[in-house]
């Protein structure tokens, strides 16, 4: 068996450098992604691997389309609810607390 008909059969796998550079994105970006479980990998012993379909993938999870709720010339209304507050009620004034260092230290 030759080791050129079983390098085709795998699938590619790419770097976080690779993908980074696919979503115009740092690499740093991409692996903290991986580690927090927002993007699909495959973790191998040099770090985070992606395939073709992980990359597709995490194209259409960053994708944003368009909400036609808010496209110009269509009315919506607003789901942010804002409280009446007159003029009249005097503002709360606030106290800043000591820092904790300062607070422990006794």
């Amino acid at each position: 068996m030759n080791s050129g008909e079983t390098n085709s059969a795998l699938p590619k796998s790419y770097s976080a450098a690779e993908v980074a550079e696919a979503l115009d994105c740092s690499e740093w970006w991409v692996k903290e992604q991986a580690r927090r479980r927002r993007i699909p990998f495959l973790r191998s012993g040099s770090g985070y691997r992606f395939t073709r379909s992980h990359v597709e993938e995490i194209f259409q999870i960053l994708e944003e389309r368009p909400n036609p709720v808010n496209m110009p010339g269509i009315s919506a209304t607003s789901t942010r609810r804002r409280t009446f507050v007159p003029f009249d009620v005097p503002a709360v004034q606030l106290k800043a607390r000591r820092p904790r260092r300062a607070r422990n230290a006794i």
